[in-house]
């Protein structure tokens, strides 16, 4: 089995940030991955991992940024409809901006986090969030790409089982893949918030 990655083989730093050292993004902690259609595998779990970094986050005043998506209406990302909305554990406080997407994954198409992230001046970036897959997997990349270096906590994001046509893989699989594509190049992964110091 291969054990050298991507950014070994660059020479890539393989420090994890740290909260005074880095901004915060929180993607896509909406209530439609708490229940229903889009519930996700130990999404709960993920949530108090998540609550307790931005508690320390906000006491270490680290610059905090959340991500949504917005789906429109009738959707399960409605963000005027309940189901849309940032989940109230992790939902933000005055100061804190909101960057809303509406099409890509990816959580720099079309918006203004780039912004906010130069604005907050720092390289690093930790990113937490909703699916593990998709949004946090595509918003580390677009970081990664436009020079940023992201750490992510993998016990802060969750996803869902997906069956393709090829195979059916549970939730744990699709999480842990996208962790080992983060891994190989774009960013490094810490399995739980306490390690971020």
């Amino acid at each position: 089995m291969a054990t050298t990655t991507l950014r070994e083989l660059n020479g890539l730093d393989q420090t994890p940030a740290t909260l005074a050292d880095a901004t915060l993004i929180l993607v896509d902690y909406q209530n439609t991955y708490t229940t229903g259609v889009m519930e996700l595998t130990g999404w709960a779990p993920a949530l108090d991992s998540a609550a307790e970094l931005l508690g320390r986050a906000r006491q270490a005043g680290t610059k905090i940024i959340h991500v949504i998506n917005d789906g429109g209406e009738g959707t399960p990302y409605d963000i005027k409809a309940e189901i849309g909305q940032i989940h109230p554990r992790v939902a933000p406080v005055d100061g804190e901006p909101v960057v809303v997407k509406t099409a890509a994954p990816n959580a720099f198409i079309g918006t203004d986090l780039d912004k906010h992230i130069d604005a907050a001046g720092n390289k690093n970036v930790i990113v937490i969030g909703f699916m593990t897959n998709m949004c946090v997997l595509f918003t580390v990349e677009g970081a990664f790409l436009r020079g940023n270096a992201p750490t992510v906590v993998a016990d802060a994001c969750a996803t869902r089982p997906v069956a393709s046509t090829v195979a059916e893989l549970s939730a744990v699989q699709i999480h842990h893949g996208a962790l080992a594509t983060i891994t190989d190049l774009y960013g490094v992964v810490v399995p739980t918030g306490a390690l971020v110091s």
